[in-house]
């Protein structure tokens, strides 16, 4: 499948905006990514594997709450960094 890593975090992926990412669920595409990619996974992901508060993910366009999520190799992944501010 494909995950689409935003600008913020492409220094992990050497300047990939897109990368193909193995898996069943998306902590199993995300274990894949940090295996490839080390140290993208914790940019994303709390010490408790929960996804972190200022990062959405995005399967087929349907934002996911749960790292149980399963997933389909056609599938397209979007990780997004939240903006704040004021």
């Amino acid at each position: 499948m494909t995950a689409h890593i935003p600008s913020a975090l492409r220094s992990y992926t050497a300047q990939q905006g897109e990368v193909q990412a193995e898996g069943a669920t998306l902590a199993a595409v995300l274990t894949d990514l940090d295996r490839r990619f080390p140290g993208l996974r914790f940019r994303i992901i709390t010490e408790q594997d929960t996804i972190r508060q200022h990062m959405r993910i995005f399967v087929n366009g349907a934002q996911v709450a749960h790292l149980a999520v399963p997933v389909r190799p056609h599938d397209q992944i979007h990780i997004v960094c939240a903006l704040s501010g004021g």
